[in-house]
């Protein structure tokens, strides 16, 4: 990919008056010639693997960052939990697709096909879908890392990827200012109208559309707008004065959509009836990039330029999380399997994880061996409302449950290997294994 285009593309929305240098603006997205016709190719499996060492930041409860690196990382942008238990991210520095576990085991996935590997999302069909931005297609890796790629001459540099209501996948497409519509059987629509100028993120509404971020100038002075389109194609624009080159857009926990202006650092709201609400970030929200809902009730959002991690809550209240030593250019971010929000470090070619206040923690096993029936409790953090333990995947019956402490028995037919609570924000896993005797 054109890493030095991705760095310039940062400094001139931080203050494009004194930028010099970079594509024309005519031509600043076209890095690589369109690929002509349908096409499927399919390449498959894995090379690396690699389990990655993990730094712990300053906070406690909210706000605990984890840091992992290794060769299986390189300049991570887009991530997304996938439908097996994992991350799923694009790497950007050496065209793969990363997988990581909650435990921070990372895999690389490579294929010739994969070329600028940016947006990425869990598809309706148990696999994970990604844009190529410089190869000017999409991509499908099943869990397994089967890879196949479908090219049209109307996918140009697309950018983010979301699951529609319709079951297809739907992405932006920046340089030809469409949206592009892929069923999971790989055929492609591709809608254009008014309004749509360089498109970004994407999102399916609660309304059954789905939204989209105008980075581009839609023509008068708000220097970017919120755009509809619903799955037969019709186009509602929302621009505003307040939208400042909006860039990811996320569906929140109030049934508004919530989205970055990377323009002037704040967040925006956007109700399904298009009034638009907006946040001024301070230093909350210095270049914010991606966005996503929690299991907090919260959003979360990456600052790139600052390195650190926002908190926006409906009402509006910002919290800055930031630690140097594990945030450096933080880009996509998503919700995961275990109650935390995980997010792609671009410039240290890392992958991180923070915590929330709800994410469910294991903190001590009491006795750490037994035979089966043996009664044993469970210490941590958030562990209120369980609704399942499982001693190394062989469920147990919990006798009683609060936010600290869960008792259970062991269950028949149990092996030795680690504890599992399972909460509505997550799941937890036990540092060390219980001896099955």
């Amino acid at each position: 990919m054109n890493i030095d285009w991705l760095r310039w593309r940062r400094q001139v929305s931080v203050n494009p008056a004194t930028v010099v240098g970079g594509p024309e603006p005519t031509m600043r997205r076209r890095l690589l010639h369109r690929l002509a016709g349908p096409i499927a190719v399919l390449v498959g499996v894995p090379v690396l693997t690699l389990s990655l060492a993990a730094g712990v930041a300053h906070a406690s409860g909210a706000g605990k960052v984890t840091h992992f690196t290794g060769s299986a990382i390189n300049e991570p942008q887009g991530i997304a939990a996938g439908p097996d238990g994992a991350l799923w991210f694009t790497n950007a520095g050496n065209n793969t697709i990363g997988r990581i576990t909650a435990a921070g085991k990372a895999t690389s996935y490579p294929a010739a096909s994969i070329a600028g590997p940016l947006g990425i999302t869990a598809g309706p069909d148990g696999a994970l879908w990604f844009t190529n931005y410089t190869g000017n297609s999409i991509g499908r890796i099943t869990t397994g890392g089967k890879i196949t790629n479908f090219t049209a001459p109307s996918v140009s540099t697309p950018y983010a990827i979301a699951i529609g209501p319709d079951g297809a996948l739907w992405f932006t497409n920046t340089t030809n200012n469409s949206i592009g519509r892929i069923t999971t059987g790989g055929k492609i629509t591709n809608f254009k109208g008014p309004g749509i100028n360089e498109p970004e993120g994407i999102v399916t509404g609660p309304d059954g559309a789905l939204w989209f971020t105008n980075f581009g100038d839609t023509g008068g002075s708000s220097g970017g707008s919120i755009e509809r389109i619903t799955t037969a194609g019709k186009l509602t624009n929302h621009p505003a004065a307040s939208i400042r080159a909006p860039t990811a857009i996320t569906e929140g926990p109030d049934g508004a959509l919530w989205f970055t202006n990377n323009g002037d650092g704040s967040i925006g709201r956007i109700t399904t009836g298009g009034k638009i609400t907006n946040y001024p970030g301070g230093r909350s929200g210095n270049l914010p990039k991606g966005i996503a809902a929690g299991p907090d009730g919260a959003l979360w959002f990456t600052n790139s330029e600052y390195g650190t991690i926002g908190r926006i809550t409906t009402a509006g209240k910002l919290t800055t999380f930031n630690d140097v030593s594990v945030l450096a250019g933080p880009e996509g971010i998503t919700a995961g399997p275990d109650g935390a929000l995980w997010f792609a470090n671009f410039n240290d070619s890392s992958i991180g994880r923070i915590t929330t206040t709800v994410t469910p923690k294991i903190g001590s096993l009491t006795p750490t061996s037994g035979p089966a029936g043996t009664t044993v409790t469970i210490t941590g953090q958030n562990l209120s409302g369980a609704t399942k333990v499982a001693f190394n995947r062989a469920p147990a019956t919990i006798v009683s449950d609060t936010a600290t402490q869960i008792v259970t028995h062991v269950p028949a037919g149990a092996t030795t290997g680690h504890i599992s609570v399972t909460t509505p924000a997550g799941t937890a896993t036990s540092k060390a294994p219980f001896t099955v005797t």
